[in-house]
Parts: structure tokens; sequence; C-alpha cells
């Protein structure tokens, strides 16, 4: 293996971290910031960040320890974990539009009124959203929009990473 090839690899899981970190931290912020409260499959979706993240930081551990083999099997689970991902943002982005039926139990957050003294407030301050009504669309496209788009991007990140040719001289 070159050192042109280990740097690439390293590369590559560094960005897949670095667009997967940024990710996942974007979907808090809306919920922790902006106020918005996700649906179970919005939830859902994050399921391979929480997956994804680690293991971009094992791939780098391996590749910045030329075990590049390993390097390339951990970014191929990366790749698999991704995917995953860009089908549950595809199947939500596509409920969305009306394109097929959403899952039928999918309910919103926990809009139970324990005090009827601020039911009020709390209507009025609480934004939810449901697994087929987007709750905010940025450039045309949902939450689930955007997560279908950044997991196409790292599934394809992941399999380039683990796919990359092995220059032998």
């Amino acid at each position: 293996m070159t050192p042109q090839s280990r740097q690439r690899l390293t590369t590559l899981a560094g960005l897949a971290l670095l667009i997967s970190a940024a990710t996942i931290l974007t979907a808090w912020g809306f919920e922790l910031i902006g106020g918005y409260v996700p649906c179970p499959l919005c939830l859902q979706q994050r399921v391979p960040y929480y997956i994804g993240v680690p293991l971009t930081v094992v791939a780098l551990w391996l590749a910045y320890t030329a075990r590049i083999t390993g390097a390339r099997i951990v970014m191929a689970l990366f790749a698999a974990t991704m995917a995953y991902g860009l089908y549950l943002g595809v199947y939500q982005a596509g409920a969305e539009w009306g394109f097929w039926q959403g899952p039928t139990d999918c309910a919103p957050g926990d809009t139970s009124v324990r005090d009827a003294a601020n039911f009020l407030q709390t209507l009025q301050t609480t934004r939810i959203a449901s697994c087929t009504d987007p709750a905010l669309r940025i450039l045309g496209l949902s939450f689930a929009g955007w997560n279908a788009v950044v997991t196409l991007v790292l599934t394809l990140l992941g399999l380039v990473a683990a796919l990359g040719r092995s220059n032998r001289t």
C-alpha cells in the first residue's frame, strides 16, 4: 500500500466522520434549539449516525496505524449502515410527498397535556412533526429528504473508501 492510498483512505474516513457528526448535531439543534419534535421515524433515522460516527473513528484509527484492510472493512460496514439510513430517508420523504403510504403506527411525539392551565401555551410553543407531514422544507426538501441526500453521499464515501484501489508498485 502506498502512502497516497493510505492518505486517501484516511481522508475519506475523516470526511465521513465530519459529515456524519455535523448531520446529527444539526438534527439535535433543530430539536433542542428550534423546538422541532422528531417523529418516531425521524428518531430511527438517527440510529445510523449513532453507529456510523464511532465506525468512522475506528476506521480512522485503523488507517492511521496502517491496518488498511481493517479500515476498509469498517468503512464497508459504515456504507451499509448509511445505506439503511438512505432507505429510511427515502421512505419517509416519499411518504411526505404522497408517493406511498407512510407507517400506520407513526404518531407524533408526546402531546399529552398534564397541566390544563398551560394547555394554550403548550400548543403555541410546541412544533410537532408527523411522519407524513414535513415540519419544514428547506430548498424544497424536508428533513427526511435532506437526510436521504446526506446518507447517499455518506454511503458513496464509505463504498469508495472500502473499495479503494491499492496502487501497488
